[in-house]
């Protein structure tokens, strides 16, 4: 019988009662599935599985989404660092919300660790939410967000990886989504802002996204929203994108090698494109003055 053992009271839960090399049947993929809704990040203990066994399990939840800065074209994205500082995930992030339909989920698997270190945290971004006062809920309510990717890839440039950046600005232009993200299965809100790829609010000056950006995002650094996951050679960590955010701590200077599958959920379930309050998404933001993003 699967069973969900929560490691804090507001995210994150082991999982028993499942082998991941082996297929799910309808019951078991839902009872996952709600796991998923109910604690934002699951984690599976001892799964030494292969990258076929891997994305098997991950296409029981939904379609590849293959992130745009990789083109092996496996669904399997291979996450090899020894100097990670600096390469982005050390902050808190929600994964490529500058696409236009940022992936589902993700499900990481430990293959190579570090004697010490490279923990991996998550955080609650529906209590995240929840913690701001009443007034600055009701205007995150209403207010959108600019994602780009440029920020991301010039920080893996100057690790010495090799992009072009001005290719991928033209494959994915800045995006818009509402600030408070409504999920579609839950019903719920989450605050929907991220470092890694906001550049600003959209129809707000360039004072008013100074004082109010910085402060929507460090609310997620109080440690009564997080989980910290330390990893063991085979451990699967399978997390809920919309509500969360996580964040891969740079503390180590040994190999590290972790596996990705990136996913998109079911069309039926969620067609992807993030929606705020009333149904809205970022097609419905306002048009701006031309002096609104410097003044």
């Amino acid at each position: 019988m699967i069973e969900f053992r929560k490691v804090t009271r507001n995210i994150g839960a082991e999982v028993t009662g499942v082998d991941l090399r082996e297929a799910l049947d309808a019951e078991r993929i839902q009872v996952i599935r709600t796991g998923l809704l109910d604690h934002g990040v699951l984690f599976f203990r001892d799964q030494h599985i292969t990258d076929e066994q891997h994305v098997a399990f991950a296409r029981q939840f939904g379609t590849a989404n293959l992130p745009p800065m990789d083109t092996s074209g496996s669904p399997v994205h291979v996450l090899d660092q020894t100097d990670p500082k600096g390469e982005g995930g050390d902050q808190w992030h929600s994964d490529n919300t500058f696409m236009r339909t940022p992936p589902m989920g993700s499900l990481l698997r430990a293959v190579i660790l570090p004697e010490v270190g490279g923990d991996t945290q998550w955080a609650n971004m529906y209590l995240v939410y929840e913690s701001l006062a009443p007034w600055l809920r009701r205007l995150c309510d209403e207010l959108y967000a600019e994602h780009d990717l440029t920020m991301s890839v010039t920080k893996a440039i100057d690790k010495g990886h090799r992009m072009d950046l001005r290719e991928l600005q033209e494959k994915n232009p800045p995006v818009v989504h509402p600030v408070v993200r409504v999920h579609p299965e839950t019903g719920r809100k989450a605050l929907y802002v991220n470092r890694s790829s906001v550049t600003r609010l959209i129809g707000l000056s360039r004072r008013e996204n100074e004082a109010i950006l910085p402060l929507l995002f460090d609310a997620v650094r109080d440690p009564q929203f997080q989980v910290r996951l330390n990893w063991r050679v085979g451990t699967l960590a399978f997390w809920d994108n919309r509500p969360t955010q996580h964040y891969a701590v740079a503390d180590y200077t040994e190999r590290r090698k972790m596996h990705r599958v990136t996913i998109n959920a079911p069309e039926s379930i969620d067609d992807g494109v993030p929606k705020g309050p009333n149904g809205v998404t970022g097609a419905d933001a306002p048009a701006e003055p031309n002096a609104a993003r410097y003044l």
